[in-house]
């Protein structure tokens, strides 16, 4: 799941409606309101999942926040961070464990 704030176009007609855009969209990173979080279920009965993310770029940090204590309890590490995509390295167990996520960079 992915949040869906309003993206500022890149440019309008009306630059007042532009200015207000902006100010809109840069009030709202102020206020923690960034498009980059999701959440995500590792497989079951399995050692990794792969966490498939538009916004993941070679470079990115992924940050992890477990959901549950069965999630807490999780020994988990992440490789393989590419465009679009990452692996989660987990443990195989058969128990629900799913965390909120953010991308940064």
């Amino acid at each position: 799941m992915t949040q869906n704030f309003l993206k500022v176009p890149t440019f309008t007609d009306n630059q007042d409606e532009q200015n207000r855009l902006t100010a809109n969209a840069i009030n709202g990173l102020l206020d923690g309101k960034l498009n980059s979080t999701g959440s995500i279920t590792l497989t079951n009965s399995s050692t990794t999942t792969t966490l498939d993310d538009a916004r993941i770029g070679g470079d990115s940090m992924i940050l992890l926040m477990p959901q549950s204590s069965d999630a807490a309890s999780e020994n988990w590490y992440i490789t393989g961070i590419d465009k679009q995509t990452a692996t989660i390295n987990h443990s195989s167990d058969t128990t629900t464990r799913t965390f909120k996520y953010v991308v940064i960079g």
